[in-house]
């Protein structure tokens, strides 16, 4: 390309002038500022040659070109305007335009119950001193099975249902697999916890699902008891639930707490006389928690006989169900706005 750029510059700038302003509608200028400044288009097809001019040619011809870019621009801008305008004065002097009828009113979108129910839960624990973290759905077998005491060997895998993955990962089965992520990265003592999806490879009903939310907390600290954790538990439950909720604790076994409990939670749904949630038993499954074992302890660096903590993994799908009777945990993610616009 020669010093006959200029001439170039000017051709292509008044053409797309008069198409511009030859553009009876809306579409019709769109296809002009597609033809000058998409991809392909001519304006942008002249800023690639800058490359083939000489080295004292490529600052004016840049000018020149980025200058032409800017007026295009501002005239399909105005174009646009003076088109949208009178579209508009078209309507109103349009006999059957009622200008009494009301508007229609944009619809703004709003938080998924278990954003809100999580993102309230987050405050209660800060309010504690607890630190709110996040981990990986994506994780490695180690932080969700050997970590947490349960060896390739153990029963306990077998209750997992795992979504395996090439590589040896897997998609976490519990927020518990963010513990010894958690040990490793903060200093002892500490208090923290992180949510998330959690996946289980598992039939569905009414209470289950193969993608849910838990919760994960964790305490370590040189004395913790089994009172620390039940008083922290209630006081979640009362705050996220508004009211004092019934609860009762029962022996559980779980290979990464020792001892293991099962906190659970008198059905809201159907107040303990028994439902298709709480499989007519009157009571849910909520809140999974225990002393954390002295094995995961040392997967996590710190020695047992100096360090103690506590742990547990709330059902944040299952609280977020008592906190607005959901009959159906697999309402949460289904996707149906008419359960969604109930919030």
């Amino acid at each position: 390309m020669t010093a006959s750029w200029q001439a170039d510059v000017a051709a292509v700038g008044a053409r797309f002038d008069a198409e511009i302003a030859s553009a009876t509608d809306l579409d019709a200028l769109r296809q002009v500022e597609v033809a000058a400044l998409g991809r392909k288009g001519d304006v942008t097809a002249l800023m690639k040659q800058i490359g083939t001019l000489a080295a004292t040619e490529r600052k004016p011809y840049g000018a020149a070109v980025g200058g032409l870019r800017g007026r295009v621009e501002a005239a399909i801008a105005a174009r646009r305007d003076s088109l949208t305008a009178a579209l508009r004065d078209a309507e109103l002097e349009d006999a059957t335009f009622d200008e009494t009828l009301p508007g229609i009113a944009r619809r703004r979108g709003h938080l998924h119950p278990l954003s809100i129910v999580q993102r309230q839960l987050e405050d209660v624990f800060t309010s504690m001193g607890f630190s709110v973290l996040d981990y990986p759905e994506v994780d490695s077998e180690f932080n969700n099975f050997e970590a947490l005491n349960i060896p390739s060997w153990h029963p306990a895998r077998d209750m997992q249902d795992t979504f395996w993955l090439a590589g040896g990962h897997l998609l976490r089965t519990h927020t518990s697999a963010g513990q010894v992520r958690a040990m490793h990265s903060l200093q002892a003592p500490f208090r923290a916890v992180f949510a998330g999806k959690v996946y289980r490879y598992e039939a569905t009903d009414a209470s289950h699902e193969h993608t849910f939310h838990q919760v994960e907390g964790l305490m370590i600290d040189r004395h913790v008891t089994v009172g620390h954790l039940l008083d922290s538990m209630r006081t979640l439950l009362s705050a996220i639930l508004e009211r004092e909720v019934t609860v009762r604790l029962r022996p559980g076994y779980f290979p990464f707490v020792e001892p293991g409990f099962e906190l659970d939670i008198q059905c809201e749904i159907c107040g303990g006389s028994g439902c298709s949630v709480c499989k007519q038993q009157g009571w849910l499954e909520l809140l999974p928690c225990g002393l954390v074992h002295p094995n995961v302890l040392r997967a996590g660096g710190l020695d047992p006989n100096e360090w103690q903590g506590w742990a547990f993994g709330l059902g944040l799908s299952r609280l977020v169900m008592m906190r607005y009777g959901v009959a159906d945990i697999r309402l949460l993610l289904g996707g149906d706005p008419r359960f969604l616009e109930q919030f």
